[in-house]
């Protein structure tokens, strides 16, 4: 087994960013009905994120190119600050199929994890290539996380950690065998292994279950978030009669009892969720709790909602240090998703990639 060097780490979202990594949109089923505005709404994390790091954008062709450079153009987006990667992906959700970025002060490296479709679609063969893929452009080590002699599967989005050495993530997505099965075997210690190997945590706190409409199957990234080292956000529902109130009513009692690495508890914020947003009868998981912390601001999805000011205004008393912006994602979460799962951030280190 290839472990990390001790001496790196998985650094916390919010430190300093070389660039973040997004895929272009281009597969039409993830939009099934509804792909039209998606561009111009990547359009809009771009411009977002851009004046502060790097974008680097994954495009399909030659012709993908072009027409993103004409949306983001359109879009009076600067594309000094804009890279564009040519590599065939399945469907882009890079919080998923990229790598994890490790890092001590002047390296960084990618940890391969696996990713296979969160155990339940088949067209992830091309996704699966992208930690290869970005560490051989990157110039940087690549390290591939296995355990018990298999390649350990694990998606970005279903931890979240506080990068002192604290690991958040829920029962539902890493520990069910009959659902969306990951790591077949795999016990809580297992995980915690891995965990400790690979991106230096050495602490794992378990929430129970995810919220309605995730099609992930519990990724704690629409759930329960960091917002800096000792201060967790989680969401809650206070319709008694929503399918969120009761999971979320049981993580909110497990939070009591949770301690960080260094032994204290954790300060704990509740973030409101926004009305049921339902399309074509389907749940969708629409949460505030996906946002996106970046060197420019932290991009937040909003609904349409008279929540969206209230989780806002939250954020934004949260993290103090860039300003907080809002991001219409009513079209966006008809894909399953929003802008933490669309978005993957590369550390900076002192040697600029």
């Amino acid at each position: 087994m290839s472990k990390v060097p001790k001496n790196f780490i998985m650094p916390a979202e919010w430190e300093k960013h070389e660039a973040t990594w997004l895929g272009w949109p281009h597969n039409k089923e993830d939009w099934p009905g509804k792909f039209t505005p998606i561009p111009w709404v990547y359009a809009e994390i771009v411009k977002k994120i851009s004046p502060g790091e790097k974008v680097r954008i994954l495009v399909e062709s030659k012709e993908h190119e072009r027409k993103a450079k004409f949306v983001l153009n359109s879009a009076n987006v600067q594309l000094s600050n804009v890279d564009f990667f040519r590599l065939k992906t399945d469907r882009g959700w890079m919080r998923d199929a990229c790598p994890s970025f490790v890092m001590n002060n002047d390296e960084v490296a990618v940890v391969d994890f696996r990713f296979n479709g969160w155990a339940k679609y088949k067209n992830y063969k091309k996704d699966e290539k992208l930690p290869k893929f970005i560490s051989e452009k990157l110039g940087i080590k690549h390290i591939t996380a296995e355990h018990k002699g298999r390649h350990v599967v694990l998606e970005g989005g279903s931890v979240d950690i506080n990068g002192k050495g604290t690991l958040i993530t829920t029962e539902e997505c890493l520990m069910d065998e009959k659902t969306q099965v990951r790591n077949p075997g795999f016990t809580k210690a297992d995980y915690e292994q891995v965990f400790k190997n690979y991106i230096g945590v050495t602490n794992v706190l378990w929430l129970g279950k995810g919220i309605a409409g995730d099609d992930t199957h519990g990724h704690v990234d629409d759930l329960c978030r960091f917002v800096n080292g000792n201060t967790l956000i989680l969401v809650q529902e206070n319709n008694k009669d929503d399918d969120n109130y009761m999971p979320l009513n049981e993580n909110r009692e497990r939070l009591q009892d949770f301690r960080l690495e260094d032994g204290t508890k954790p300060e704990t914020i509740f973030l409101p969720m926004p009305e049921p947003v339902i399309f074509k009868g389907q749940r969708l998981p629409a949460s505030y709790a996906n946002f996106y912390i970046n060197n420019s601001c932290v991009i937040v999805p909003t609904f349409n909602d008279p929540n969206d000011k209230t989780a806002l205004g939250i954020i934004g008393e949260l993290i103090t240090d860039r300003p907080v912006a809002g991001i219409h994602a009513v079209d966006l979460v008809w894909g399953l998703g929003t802008l933490h799962c669309l978005t993957h951030e590369q550390p900076e280190s002192n040697k600029s990639i």
